[in-house]
């Protein structure tokens, strides 16, 4: 065996570890949830497996094996729920949060982070997929609102009629979507294009970006939360 294949579980393990910290800074109650979770759901699979299996040595040693890995699997489950909230918490209102909680979005999403930016550090990415374009803006309201009509007509004369073009304000205020909200809100929009279209839409916001100069992130705090999470849930 070469020396680098057991370099891999032990990196899990610090991931893991990592993200249990992290989350445990904002949530306290963590650990009490863990156990309660692995002890219902381990007290769950014993009563399954004595059931199915007897009461006899050979069902009470598979009753409890079931029981540590179904016990293992809730808790772990509570774990990715909470860790994942707490990592939200933890980038909301952060510069570039926006960002950085869309970089969750896969498999059919192509995520651009700050196509667009003003001196007031308003910022606007910009995420292609099924529903067509969704520009999403943070900073204060009047400003975003007005770099988001700007880069809606920018689109529009690069995506064509066809490609629908939404826009989604990063907040907590009316008519505005919380980062702890937003990846599901995008997910839940209605599909308009094909799949071969996101691929022309893609291709045609590329050439929109080659024709101005690259807009940096805004200055500030960079949040890594949702980075380290992800690692950690990736395993």
């Amino acid at each position: 065996m070469s020396a680098a294949q057991p370099e891999v579980p032990a990196g899990r393990i610090a991931q893991m570890r990592q993200a249990f910290t992290m989350t445990r800074r904002t949530d306290r109650a963590l650990p009490l949830y863990m156990l309660l979770a692995f002890l219902v759901v381990g007290g769950l699979f014993v009563g399954l497996g004595l059931w199915i299996f007897g009461t006899g040595w050979l069902g009470i040693v598979i009753s409890v094996v079931l029981a540590l890995f179904g016990g293992t699997l809730g808790a772990l489950i509570i774990f990715g729920k909470r860790a994942e909230k707490a990592a939200y918490a933890q980038v909301e209102g952060q510069i570039g949060a926006g960002a950085s909680v869309l970089t969750m979005l896969r498999r059919g999403w192509v995520t651009k982070p700050a196509v667009a930016f003003n001196r007031q550090q308003d910022v606007v990415h910009r995420v292609v997929g099924r529903p067509g374009v969704i520009l999403v803006g943070e900073g204060s309201p009047g400003g975003v609102r007005g770099l988001l009509s700007a880069e809606r007509k920018k689109h529009a004369r690069i995506v064509g009629a066809d490609v629908p073009i939404h826009e989604v304000v990063v907040g907590r205020g009316e008519g505005q979507v919380p980062v702890t909200k937003l990846v599901k809100h995008v997910r839940k929009m209605k599909k308009a294009i094909k799949p071969a279209q996101v691929t022309e839409v893609v291709s045609r916001t590329k050439a929109l970006d080659a024709m101005r100069p690259p807009a940096p992130m805004p200055r500030g705090p960079v949040p890594t939360s949702m980075k380290g999470h992800r690692k950690s849930m990736r395993g």
